[in-house]
């Protein structure tokens, strides 16, 4: 067993290489804690396309000692409440209750990882349930235009395919795939448990020892290698508008630049004071929604731009949503543009610390990633070392990639992607 120490941060790692991690926060008087693994999407074969997303349902659907419904009635009995999301990256499993209910919701966050039964009805009843989520994605142009534009930034891989998976494959998909992935990727070394708020870390560490000492040793994750490489997706639908994403490769989480691709996510569309909402919205009118997006992951990343448009408006806000992108390479920002950009970005740093669910996920997601804590004051000392070059240099490498484009609804006034790409070439040239 090792223990380290940050402030009110506190790790202990386990002997089978499970880390228990708690955020004190004794002003509260309840706690969020839960597990996060080190296994997601871009871990799937094309063949298990959706088993992390279906075993993560799976989980709530009884144990040997619990039926599903007594889960859940065990848990709000308490006025606590149990969830789980699955990401591309890793899959999480959390509850939040009062602090004197900490034991209660590690019995039972351990209870649905280890000793879930997989029944047969239930399982083909979850199918049933997550067939629907995908289909109600599809019918969501604003949500599902994000599955186009991933998978055509990383085509043919793991990292390109949708979080909720293919349809054709969760449908038929056998208990023995759910557990053999359970077993083979469930690991302690890729296992977080972290908890936040009014808990004690010692008495924590005790409760995980008896309820995730036996899990087996080992990593249980080993991801796919990332290559993006752009491309283009367009889907004509009959839509009242046009729905698209435009981007570029990002960086991942510990590149240099991982902070000035934030700045200059938010200073390109994170407000309405942001130069794509004042200039597309505010001073043309073209567009009801638009915003920037910077999305990491271990080995590479993503930047977007998601607007929704009117088909009569799509051929003029193209050419205006190039050169605004394009503008961020040529010339630093000034510095209030500059500052408020960091400041909205600090402030949600420290607002996030008010919050125990918030201070839960990123102590489990620092550990994942790091494979330490990160204290507060090394996040804004990152963020203030952030000048206008650097920003002007991320944008610069953001155009130096090809561009990935991914648009649905009325798109027959949309420019070809070759006109696009060599509009973006020319303006960083």
């Amino acid at each position: 067993m090792s223990i380290t120490a940050r402030g009110d941060v506190r790790v202990t790692t386990l002997a089978n290489g499970l880390r228990v991690a708690t955020d004190a926060m004794p002003q509260v008087e309840t706690a969020t804690l839960g597990l996060w693994v080190n296994v997601g999407t871009r871990d799937e074969r094309p063949e298990l396309a959706g088993v992390s997303h279906l075993l993560e349902h799976m989980a709530f659907k009884g144990t040997g000692r619990r039926s599903a419904r007594a889960i859940t009635e065990e848990i709000e009995a308490v006025g606590g409440h149990l969830n789980a999301y699955t990401a591309r990256e890793s899959t999480a499993y959390y509850a939040k209750v009062l602090a004197q209910h900490v034991p209660l919701a590690v019995d039972i966050l351990s209870d649905i990882l280890l000793h879930s039964t997989f029944d047969d009805a239930e399982l083909s009843r979850e199918r049933a349930v997550v067939l629907q989520e995908i289909g109600q994605v599809h019918d969501t142009p604003d949500d599902v235009v994000f599955d186009h534009f991933q998978a055509a930034a990383f085509p043919a891989q793991p990292l390109g395919r949708p979080v909720l998976g293919d349809a054709e494959v969760v449908r038929t998909m056998p208990r023995d795939v759910l557990v053999g992935y359970l077993e083979h990727h469930y690991r302690a070394g890729d296992m977080v448990l972290a908890a936040a708020g009014k808990v004690e870390h010692d008495a924590l560490v005790a409760l995980a020892e008896a309820a995730f000492g036996d899990v087996p040793a080992g990593p249980g994750a080993d991801h796919s290698g990332a290559s993006y490489r752009g491309g283009a997706f367009r889907e004509a639908r009959a839509l009242e508008q046009v729905h698209l994403v435009l981007g570029f490769r990002g960086v991942p989480y510990k590149d240099p630049d991982y902070y000035a691709l934030g700045v200059l996510a938010n200073l390109m569309g994170g407000g309405m004071s942001s130069r794509l909402f004042q200039e597309l919205r505010e001073a043309r009118g073209l567009v009801y929604s638009i915003y920037a997006f910077a999305t990491s992951y271990a080995d590479d990343g993503l930047f977007g731009v998601y607007a929704g448009t009117g088909a009569e408006q799509i051929a003029e806000l193209m050419p205006v949503l190039c050169d605004e992108i394009a503008a961020a390479a040529t010339a630093a920002p000034d510095g209030d543009e500059f500052d408020r950009a960091c400041t909205q970005l600090w402030a949600g740093l420290l607002m996030s610390l008010e919050s125990s669910g918030a201070r839960c996920e990123q102590l489990a997601h620092q550990l994942l990633v790091h494979g330490r804590p990160l204290s507060v004051a090394e996040q804004l000392d990152d963020l203030a070392a952030v000048d206008g070059a650097a920003v002007r240099r991320v944008a610069e490498r953001l155009l130096a990639s090809p561009p990935t484009l991914a648009a649905m609804g009325p798109v027959e006034h949309l420019a070809a992607d070759a006109t696009i790409a060599a509009r973006l070439r020319a303006l960083a040239a």
